[in-house]
């Protein structure tokens, strides 16, 4: 098991996020939990290439 970054929030009955690596894919879910289930889902399709041209977040080490 790996630890995935993600950011959430809720917006009146639905949670909402996406995972930090991938920010421009958001995900919903009826609960925390289910939004959980939601993002792994997501993370498998986003590295497993189901979805094309996948938009990704990086940090750029500069000296």
């Amino acid at each position: 098991m790996k630890d995935v970054a993600f950011t959430y929030w809720q917006d009146g009955e639905q949670w909402l996020g996406h995972l930090d690596e991938f920010p421009d894919y958001l995900t919903q879910g009826l609960s925390l939990e289910d939004l959980k289930e939601h993002l792994m889902d997501l993370h498998t399709d986003l590295t497993s290439g189901v979805i094309p041209h996948v938009r990704r977040h990086a940090k750029l080490q500069l000296a």
